[in-house]
């Protein structure tokens, strides 16, 4: 059923050619909301480029008569990324809302990865989400010191094999906990601008996590299904939300605020270290386990 609760808004979503992306877009737009289908319509490792994802995706929109607008450009180029804001901007006048959600995997272990391997998916995930985020945060700085003050909305697509760790994902890993980080530096720096920043950690079956993600049951409610991600995702980008600041953990119909990183147990005293004193003292640290957070990753696995 059709809510309208983005009616007005203007949403850009990246990798929206397929999987989570393409459920965000689809659900926006069934929610009144005016979208930009951003896709390099790439393999899941990052080769080739195909205009087909975005356009299908732009095709359905349209089809359940929604407003939308397909757009091809590579968000991890300098480019690419200035040309996606700006043809929000051109073609339905504003910009309230960027989903950051385009990635690909090139899976090693740490001993066999190569440079390439590692720098293909830092620069996709991570460089992806600076780029459009940097152009869209300009824009949303100068429209609100020239007194358009909106609410703006930047969500962005962390991960569980970043916030948990994951073995072989080294780099996408690496990626994944620093987009954590940029999202909530962002909202320290943006808020004062109108602007909410945060991120999710979505578990559902898409064509990265093929073969690692349940299969679909015979009946009954999904849990993999990746369009159980796009209404929180929808609710974050809607202008009567007041959730800033925070990564969520989302699969199937649960949601989960995740803690950053904390301090927890210490050992203390008044003078400088030894490597013997701390020998003895540091015991303490090695059996440490953080219950709840072993239970998610086991969860995710």
């Amino acid at each position: 059923m059709r809510m309208d609760e983005l009616a007005g808004r203007v949403v850009i979503v990246t990798g929206a050619g397929r999987g989570l992306g393409r459920e965000h877009a689809l659900l926006m737009a069934q929610e009144g909301a005016r979208v930009v289908v951003n896709d390099i319509g790439s393999s899941t490792s990052g080769e080739g480029s195909d205009p087909q994802p975005a356009n299908e995706t732009a095709s359905e929109i349209r089809a359940l008569g929604g407003e939308c607008i397909a757009h091809s450009d590579s968000v991890a180029e300098w480019t690419g990324a200035r040309s996606l804001i700006n043809t929000a901007i051109e073609h339905f006048g504003d910009l309230h809302v960027l989903v950051n959600n385009a990635g690909i995997l090139r899976d090693r272990m740490l001993a066999n990865m190569s440079c390439e391997e590692w720098d293909s998916v830092i620069r996709v995930h991570l460089r992806g989400h600076f780029c459009p985020s940097r152009f869209a945060a300009s824009y949303w700085r100068d429209q609100y010191k020239a007194g358009h003050r909106e609410d703006r909305s930047l969500i962005n697509t962390s991960s569980t094999s970043g916030l948990l760790g994951n073995v072989g994902q080294s780099n996408y890993g690496a990626a994944k906990a620093g987009i954590a980080s940029m999202t909530i530096i962002a909202d320290k720096e943006l808020g004062r601008y109108g602007v909410r920043a945060n991120a999710i950690a979505p578990a559902a079956r898409t064509r990265l996590t093929e073969g690692l993600s349940s299969q679909v049951p015979d009946e009954g409610f999904d849990p993999g299904n990746p369009a159980n991600i796009a209404p929180f995702v929808a609710y974050l980008a809607t202008d009567s939300c007041d959730l800033h600041g925070h990564i969520y953990f989302i699969h199937g119909g649960t949601v989960q605020l995740m803690q950053p990183w904390a301090l927890h147990d210490a050992i203390s005293i008044n003078d400088r270290w030894t490597i013997e004193r701390l020998r003895d003292s540091c015991s303490q640290f090695a059996d440490t386990r953080f219950p709840g957070i072993e239970a998610l990753s086991d969860s995710t696995e």
